[in-house]
């Protein structure tokens, strides 16, 4: 008898692979209604022109990395490694972890039409964002409810902001990176995360909490207790949320102290943390002289992280209403 069959797919981004896809995937992230909420033409000529107008300086940004985003082969790492604990804790299962993209390949759809193929009994959508919010996780389960047309239950992981297994692992790279820099006196510990506009979170979106619960876990799990939350890649003229870290990098070193930054909300190296950590907040540190400037990595395929997404999996979540096929 054949096993039944287990389709993980997680969600994530995405990031250009080169240097000619950053402009096309500037247009596809802000041509996302959940990132610009205007009537499409409106947002579709929009999109046009930021992605054109961000693509030398967002290119320049990628060429730092290589020329692209590591993003998909820290992803497919993550695959991978979820892949052998579940096929370790759940040999009684066929599994397959997929990987959906929102802005650049491998597309949600693509991610769809590969689940299909398998024909699964169970499908569990694993967005790789830990905190909710409606600009990533709701619109990627948007995106795979509008493509997803196959077989098996579907349920959902929406958040985990507070799972121990991802509390585990900020918390020890966190105590590595301390350790490592010969445990420094007066160093503020900086929860950064990517920012949103205040308005969205007027609106409802739980984004804001959830940063709280994730960096308040961590903070107790290492006892830290001069610690601080901020919002980095902050964008355009609105109000958004705060304080930024470069405000909180420059109140670190009116205080005294030197920072170790934690990117909270993200569990993959990406642009924002091997650019705007590593090279322009690193620069305005050692500029106003807040010294030491430390930069913990992101979970990645820490073993504590891995184990706490194979739970999450084994837990299972609430069903995903799927649309009627037109």
């Amino acid at each position: 008898m054949s096993k039944p069959r287990l389709a993980v797919v997680l969600f994530n981004l995405g990031g250009p692979d080169g240097q000619t896809t950053v402009r096309p995937f500037l247009f596809n992230l802000f041509n996302d209604p959940a990132i610009i909420p205007l009537p499409p033409v409106v947002r579709t000529l929009l999109a046009a022109l930021i992605a054109a107008t961000r693509n030398k300086a967002a290119k320049a940004n990628y060429a730092l990395m290589g020329g692209g985003s590591p993003l998909l082969a820290e992803t497919q790492a993550q695959a991978e490694a979820l892949k052998s604990a579940l096929a370790v804790e759940r040999p009684d299962l066929e599994v397959q972890v997929h990987i959906a993209m929102r802005y650049w390949k491998p597309f949600t759809e693509q991610a769809a039409r590969d689940v299909a193929g398998f024909q699964p009994d169970r499908v569990v959508l694993l967005p790789l964002y830990p905190q909710y919010s409606t600009t990533t996780t709701a619109s990627s389960l948007k995106a795979w409810r509008k493509a997803y047309r196959g077989s098996g239950v579907v349920e959902v992981i929406e958040s985990y902001p507070e799972d121990p297994g991802l509390i585990e692992a900020h918390a020890t790279k966190i105590a590595e990176t301390f350790e490592a820099a010969g445990s420094p006196d007066n160093v503020r510990l900086l929860f950064s995360a990517h920012g949103l506009p205040q308005k969205v979170i007027d609106a409802g979106d739980p984004y804001e909490t959830h940063i709280q619960r994730t960096s308040r876990a961590i903070a107790a799990r290492l006892g830290w207790t001069d610690w601080q939350i901020c919002y980095q890649s902050r964008v355009g003229p609105m109000k958004w949320l705060g304080p930024s870290t470069p405000e909180a990098i420059a109140q670190a070193q009116a205080d005294g102290k030197g920072v170790l930054i934690c990117p909270v909300a993200f569990v993959s190296e990406h642009v924002e943390t091997l650019v705007e950590l590593d090279h322009e907040y690193a620069e305005l540190a050692k500029e106003i002289g807040c010294a030491p400037y430390l930069r913990a990595p992101t979970p990645g395929v820490q073993p504590a992280f891995i184990a706490g997404l194979a739970r999450l999996v084994n837990s299972g979540g609430p069903g995903l209403a799927r649309p009627e096929v037109s």
